[in-house]
C-alpha cells in the first residue's frame, strides 16, 4: 500500500504517518518544510497555499508509484494572530473566512485537484479529509463559529463532489470526510477547557480510530462524512 499524508507535520498526520509506516505501508510524509523524523518515512514539501507546490508535489508521489490512500490532515481553527472562532455574527470578518476556507476548504479541493488523477483507475483508492462534525448543517443546534464551521459544510460539499466525478472513473474509488474527534493538538488546545478526560484523544489514538474507520468503508460509502468510531455524520 502506498499513502500520503498532507500535513504529516501536525498531531495527527504525524499519528497517521507513523502507524501506517507501522502497518507496512510507503508513505509520502508532505508537509510545508518536507522534513520528517519519522523513520520508514518520504519526506516531501508541499504548501497547500501554494498550487504549484501541491503539483509537484503528486509529480513526484507519482514518479513512486499511484498512491492508494490520500489524506490531508491539515486545518485551522485558530492562530497567533487573533483567529478565534466567532461567537456571534458580529464578530465575522471577510480576513478571518479567507484564512480559514484556505486552509480548510480549498487547500484540500487543490490537493484533490493534483492527486486524484494519479491515484489508481482499478480497485480500491482512498481520497479522505478531515472534516468536523460541526460542518454538519441539519445537526447545527448552537450556531457560531461560523467560518470554521461553513469551511467545513464546503469542505464536505467538495468531498460528494469528488465522490460523484472520480467515481466515474474508478468505481472502486472512496472520498471520505473524517471528524477524528477532540483531539490534544494545538488546533484545539484553546478549546479543550470544556472537554473531559475521556472524550480528549491523544493523536495516537485518533489516528488508530481513523485508519480503523478508512479499512472499513466500501464504496457505497464514497461522499459522506464519518467520524472516529464509524458513525455516519448527517449533511
Amino acid at each position: 500500500m502506498r499513502s500520503v499524508i498532507v500535513g504529516a507535520s501536525g498531531g495527527i498526520g504525524g499519528a497517521l504517518t507513523r502507524q501506517l509506516v507501522q502497518a507496512g505501508h510507503e508513505v509520502h510524509a508532505l508537509s510545508r518544510t518536507g522534513r520528517t523524523t519519522i523513520e520508514g518515512a518520504i519526506g516531501g514539501i508541499i504548501d497547500t497555499d501554494d498550487e504549484a507546490s501541491i503539483e509537484a508535489a503528486a509529480a513526484v508521489v507519482k514518479a513512486h508509484g499511484a498512491p492508494d490512500w490520500v489524506i490531508v490532515a491539515s486545518g485551522l481553527l485558530s492562530d497567533e494572530t487573533g483567529l478565534t472562532p466567532e461567537k456571534t455574527y458580529r464578530n465575522q470578518s471577510a480576513d478571518a473566512f479567507a484564512k480559514v476556507f484556505a486552509v480548510n476548504t480549498v487547500g484540500p479541493a487543490l490537493v484533490a485537484k493534483h492527486f486524484l488523477p494519479v491515484m489508481p483507475r482499478n480497485g480500491e483508492a482512498i481520497f479522505a479529509a478531515l472534516s468536523a462534525r460541526i460542518g454538519s448543517i441539519s445537526d447545527n443546534r448552537l450556531g457560531g463559529w461560523h467560518a470554521y464551521r461553513a469551511s467545513k459544510a464546503a469542505l464536505n460539499m467538495l468531498i460528494r463532489n469528488f465522490a460523484i466525478e472520480q467515481g466515474r472513473r474508478n468505481p472502486d474509488f472512496i472520498a471520505l470526510g473524517l471528524h477524528p474527534g477532540t483531539v490534544d493538538t494545538a488546533l484545539s488546545k484553546p478549546f479543550q477547557s470544556n472537554v473531559s478526560a475521556e472524550q480528549l484523544f491523544t493523536a495516537e489514538q485518533s489516528a488508530a480510530h481513523l485508519i480503523r474507520v478508512l479499512g472499513e468503508r466500501t464504496p457505497a460509502d464514497s461522499g459522506k462524512v464519518f467520524d472516529w468510531a464509524g458513525n455516519e455524520i448527517p449533511a
